[in-house]
């Protein structure tokens, strides 16, 4: 597995110790989107990355749109790599459970996973995940998600893709800043 620019501005490739916790990474949900309606973009696309993790450790996947895990999992297929050993970086992951390398690292085994979907809602029901559902978002999340959403939105001029994934999800919210484009 090689390194490649990562958000903390250096070539880095990572890595978990839970199994359940790299799922989300099977899908990028702007990417997907814009592929299955056509949308052509060249560009890096930008990340949505609905989930955190709760004091236990254990990863938390939330919901911000109806049916947001299926759209963006369900069919998905893609591969788990297993590494026997890495260098760590000198750059602080601050995320549970996970580590990263600057250099290389040799595949030691993978795992096929021929349904992301699935595989999430397999380690939710093992308790390894918890998952935010849409509807059960309480009110005051639901304000947080409307002012994020605008200034993400706003704040997008250089990513036409998350923009047109955000127009997409979020047609409600984004109604007065979209009829005023």
């Amino acid at each position: 597995l090689k390194p490649h620019l990562s958000e903390h501005g250096i070539p880095l490739v990572y890595f978990s110790l839970k199994r359940e916790n790299v799922l989300v990474y099977l899908s990028n949900a702007i990417e997907k989107y814009c592929r299955e309606s056509g949308f052509v973009y060249e560009g890096v696309f930008q990340k949505w990355g609905p989930y955190g993790f709760d004091a236990d450790g254990i990863q938390r996947i939330e919901e911000y749109y109806p049916d947001a895990l299926k759209k963006t999992y369900e069919g998905v297929s893609g591969y788990i790599y297993s590494v026997r050993q890495i260098e760590h970086s000198s750059c602080r992951i601050d995320i549970p459970d996970v580590y990263a390398s600057s250099v290389p690292v040799a595949i030691e085994d993978r795992e096929q996973i021929d349904d992301a979907y699935a595989a999430i809602l397999d380690a939710e029901r093992a308790g390894l995940i918890r998952i935010c559902r849409y509807a059960e978002i309480i009110e005051k999340k639901r304000a947080w998600l409307e002012k994020t959403i605008k200034h993400e939105y706003e704040n997008a001029v250089k990513h036409p893709e998350y923009r047109h994934f955000l127009r997409a999800e979020f047609p409600d919210i984004l109604s007065d800043i979209i009829a005023g484009e």
